[in-house]
């Protein structure tokens, strides 16, 4: 395993995008990644030794944010192919933090469930020499859950938030033209769910989901989907726990044509097992790199990934 520097801005510290990093994925001379924490997505250029010379995309200049361009998008997942950038959020409901030790207040915030409109949100932008431009967005009255409120398996989840095993997208790889969606959450007796979608441009900006998308089911030994990219005709998974739980977390691949519906454990092959942190070091971000090797981000970083230049370490590993 090898480390590499992500150098970010002052703003982005200020944010806290460094600690929060939820996405990535290679550029031509660089790299796209993003937070959880905004409505802002990075690029970050390798200068030599490390990744810096940060520049930063609000996404709401380039496709039409459902609560304004100032509430955070939650984006868990990127995807670069085709000449397309593509962002998606979470998807999830959220529940209020126990932020008192008053019982009364906290049994409170506990039954407290917040719906965030920018959160469910699937961006698709168009690249030209690695610059975005003007894009079209799923989302609003037509977003992604929308199209699944009579699902048998997914329906009963889409309102429970996504740390209580709720509905919640961490994932996106294309392929084609077919969009992969991973789900943390939720995780069916041990099983975890990725979507194949396919989109069309509706116009006026607006993203159109072809029906009918397809469900597969794979037996992850209960972890859920943290991230998911490209690996020739196969797609790298990184998986973890769905709850709010540190480990196990390992790198799973998953050869789609194989097998449609639902894949058992002997069709999935455990690339690596990867280290993770009690408290931090959470594995959130997979990419796989033009030299074959795997870069992985970590939200809540150990204070050693840290950089004196305000940076954090990422990991990359030869598979």
């Amino acid at each position: 395993m090898e480390q590499v520097e992500l150098r970010f801005d002052h703003a982005s510290q200020a944010s806290q995008t460094h600690t929060n990093l939820s996405a990535i994925r290679q550029s031509a001379n660089g790299l796209w990644v993003a937070g959880d924490e905004t409505a802002t997505f990075e690029h970050l250029a390798w200068s030599g030794d490390h990744f810096g010379d940060q520049r930063t995309y609000r996404l709401a200049d380039y496709v039409d944010l459902p609560a304004g361009p100032e509430d955070e998008a939650d984006i868990e997942g990127m995807a670069r192919a085709n000449g397309w950038l593509w962002l998606v959020g979470s998807h999830s409901m959220k529940r209020k933090r126990v932020k008192s030790k008053d019982p009364d207040k906290a049994a409170d915030r506990l039954a407290t469930v917040i719906r965030e409109e920018n959160r469910f949100i699937l961006a698709r932008l168009p690249l030209h020499d690695e610059v975005p431009g003007p894009g079209a967005i799923l989302a609003g009255t037509h977003n992604l859950t929308a199209h699944l409120r009579e699902d048998r398996h997914l329906a009963p989840f889409l309102a429970l938030p996504g740390k209580d095993n709720g509905f919640d997208v961490e994932g996106i790889a294309v392929v084609s033209e077919q969009v992969y969606i991973g789900l943390r959450g939720p995780v069916l007796r041990g099983w975890a769910v990725v979507l194949q979608l396919r989109l069309d441009d509706s116009g006026r900006r607006r993203l159109r989901l072809r029906e009918p998308y397809r469900k597969h089911f794979l037996d992850l030994d209960g972890l859920g989907v943290r991230d998911l990219c490209p690996d020739g005709d196969s797609l790298l998974l990184l998986t973890g726990p769905t709850m709010d739980l540190d480990g196990p977390v390992r790198i799973v691949r998953w050869r789609p044509a194989e097998r449609q519906g639902v894949v058992p454990k002997d069709e999935l092959e455990i690339v690596r097992e990867l280290p993770y942190g009690v408290g931090c070091d959470h594995p959130e971000g997979l990419a796989r790199l033009d030299d074959g090797r795997l870069m992985v981000v970590y939200d809540s970083p150990s204070p050693a990934r840290i950089t004196p230049a305000g940076g954090v370490l990422a990991d990359v590993f030869t598979i």
